[in-house]
C-alpha cells in the first residue's frame, strides 16, 4: 500500500492535550457509572486489547477525504442509527454491506467519480438522549443510551450503566470488522460479480429493473475493456471500506487512543472516522477537547441553531492548520429550514477560506412522530433536504461532497414513502429500530438514484 498521507502536510501536535484532558471540561451525554473502580478497570482492559483499525487505514481515508474536498470523490456514509449486540450476525452485516455497495455502484456510475465508502458500524453502539431519565407511569429509570452503556429493557437491572458493556462493544466491533474485511478480501465486492450483492427479498422491487440494467451496462463495459486489453482489469475485485461512529462515550474512546510506531501524534484506533454529534459540539466541551488532539479525520454535526461565528470558532479549534482531509461538516437542518439556515454557514466558511468537506444528513432534521405512536421520517422530506442542499451549495459556489444516511439491508418499514409509498399503517408491519427510523433497501437505493439525477440536472444547468 502506498504511503496514504503523501500529500498531507504535518501539523503541530497540541502541546496541552492528552487523551484524558477532556476530563477537565463539561462532559454532556455521559452516563453515571455507579462503580468508578470497575470503570477504570475496564478502561485498562480496553487499552491492552488489539486496536480495531490501523493508523495507515486512517491516513488513507484522510487522503481520500482530502480529494473529496477538491471534488474528486464523493462520500457515502451510511448504516444503523444505533447498532445492537443482537444484530452482530452474518446476515445483518452482509445485507448492510450489500446495500452500501449497491448505492456506491449507482453513485460511481452516475456521478463519474470514485466513491469513499464509510459505514456507520463496528462501533455505533452509543446514542445521545434528550433526557437522563425515562418515565413510564410512576417509574423513572435511566434512559437507554445504547448497548455500550445499558440495556433497552425497562427494568432497573438493565438500565444501570455497566462498564463491562464496553468490552462487549469492542468485541462485536472487532467481529463486524473482521467479517467485512473477510468478505471484501474474498471477492464479495468484485465488480465482475455484482450479483453477490443482491438481497433475496427485493427481487420484485420497483427499482430492481433499473438497477440491474445499470449493473448489466457496467458489466458489459468491464468485459469490453478486458477483451481489448487481453487481461483482467485490476482493482475491480475489491473496494476500500471504512468505519465511523459518533464518539459519544469518551471513556471508551480514550481507552483506545494510542500512539503508534513510525507515526507522530495520537490516533483513535476504535474507528477510522469519528464524529461529534450536535448535542455535544460545544466549543468548551469535553468532546471538542478530545477531538482536537487526535489525528483521525473527524466530522461535526451542524444543526439549524449554529451561527456562522460559532462554526468558525469550532473550525479554529478542530482544524487550526487547515489540514486537507481533516474536517467534515455534516449539516442536518431539516427540509423546512435548510434553504434558510445553510447559506449563511456556507458563506462564512467560504469567505474565510476554510478547507472542509460538506456532507448532507437528511435524516435527523426530519424526524417526527405519527398518530399511532411511531417515530418516523417521510421520504419526501429526506429527498427534499438532499435536493435543496445541492441547490444551496450550487448557489453559494460551494460543493456538497457527500451524504450521511441511516439505513439497513433488512426488510423494515420505518420511514414512510419511497418506491412502495409506505404509509403510517405500514410502520406497524416491520418496525425494528430501538432508537431512530432507518431507510430500507429500496429507499436507500432510491436515494442514491435521486442524488445522481440531481447532480445531473445541476451539471446540465451549468453547461447550458
Amino acid at each position: 500500500m502506498p504511503t496514504p498521507d503523501r500529500n498531507l502536510r504535518s501539523v503541530d501536535l497540541p502541546a496541552d492535550w492528552a487523551p484524558d484532558s477532556w476530563r477537565a471540561r463539561p462532559a454532556l451525554q455521559m452516563p453515571t457509572y455507579p462503580d468508578a473502580a470497575a470503570l477504570a478497570g475496564v478502561q485498562a482492559e480496553l487499552g491492552a486489547l488489539p486496536p480495531l483499525v490501523t493508523s495507515w487505514e486512517i491516513l488513507a481515508l484522510k487522503q481520500q477525504l482530502a480529494e473529496a474536498q477538491e471534488g474528486r470523490r464523493f462520500l457515502l456514509q451510511g448504516g444503523d442509527c444505533a447498532e445492537s449486540f443482537s444484530d452482530c450476525t452474518s446476515d445483518v452485516i452482509s445485507n448492510r454491506l450489500k446495500v452500501l455497495l449497491q448505492m456506491s455502484l449507482v453513485l460511481v456510475h452516475g456521478l463519474r467519480l470514485p466513491v469513499v465508502r464509510v459505514g456507520r458500524f463496528a462501533g455505533q453502539y452509543a446514542k445521545p438522549r434528550s433526557a437522563d431519565m425515562e418515565t413510564r407511569g410512576d417509574v423513572s429509570l435511566p434512559s437507554y443510551r445504547g448497548d455500550v452503556v445499558n440495556g433497552p429493557e425497562f427494568t432497573p437491572e438493565a438500565r444501570v450503566p455497566d462498564p463491562r458493556r464496553m468490552v462487549k462493544a469492542h468485541a462485536r466491533s472487532a467481529m463486524t470488522m473482521n467479517f467485512v474485511r473477510s468478505l471484501i478480501d474474498g471477492g464479495f465486492a468484485d465488480l465482475h460479480h455484482p450479483e453477490y450483492w443482491d438481497l433475496r427479498w427485493v427481487t420484485h422491487s420497483p427499482l430492481a429493473d433499473e438497477y440491474h440494467r445499470m449493473v448489466s451496462g457496467i458489466g458489459d463495459a468491464v468485459r469490453f475493456m478486458e477483451t481489448l486489453s487481453g487481461s483482467q482489469v485490476h482493482n475491480l475485485n475489491r473496494v476500500d471500506f471504512y468505519t465511523s461512529h459518533e464518539a459519544l462515550l469518551l471513556p471508551y474512546e480514550e481507552a483506545q487512543t494510542r500512539q503508534v510506531p513510525r507515526q507522530w501524534g495520537w490516533f483513535n484506533l476504535s474507528t477510522h472516522f469519528p464524529w461529534i454529534g450536535m448535542r455535544t459540539a460545544a466549543l468548551e466541551g469535553a468532546h471538542t477537547e478530545y477531538f482536537r488532539g487526535i489525528r483521525n479525520p473527524i466530522a461535526v454535526k451542524v444543526g439549524p441553531s449554529v451561527t456562522p461565528d460559532q462554526l468558525l470558532a469550532l473550525i479554529d479549534v478542530l482544524n487550526p492548520d487547515d489540514e486537507p482531509g481533516r474536517l467534515s461538516l455534516i449539516h442536518r437542518m431539516g427540509a423546512a429550514q435548510v434553504a434558510e439556515k445553510l447559506p449563511p454557514l456556507l458563506e462564512a466558511v467560504k469567505r474565510d477560506g476554510r478547507r472542509v468537506l460538506w456532507i448532507c444528513d437528511p435524516m435527523h432534521g426530519n424526524t417526527e412522530s405519527t398518530s399511532n405512536g411511531f417515530k418516523t421520517r417521510r421520504f419526501d422530506k429526506i429527498r427534499g433536504e438532499i435536493e435543496q442542499s445541492f441547490d444551496v451549495h450550487a448557489a453559494a459556489g460551494t460543493r456538497l461532497g457527500g451524504v450521511h444516511l441511516e439505513l439497513t439491508g433488512e426488510e423494515v418499514t420505518e420511514c414512510t414513502g419511497g418506491a412502495r409509498d409506505l404509509t403510517d399503517v405500514d410502520l406497524e408491519r416491520a418496525y425494528r429500530s430501538t432508537v431512530d427510523p432507518r431507510l430500507n433497501y429500496e429507499q436507500a437505493l432510491e436515494t442514491a438514484m435521486l442524488i445522481v439525477r440531481k447532480q445531473s440536472q445541476l451539471g446540465s444547468a451549468v453547461r447550458v
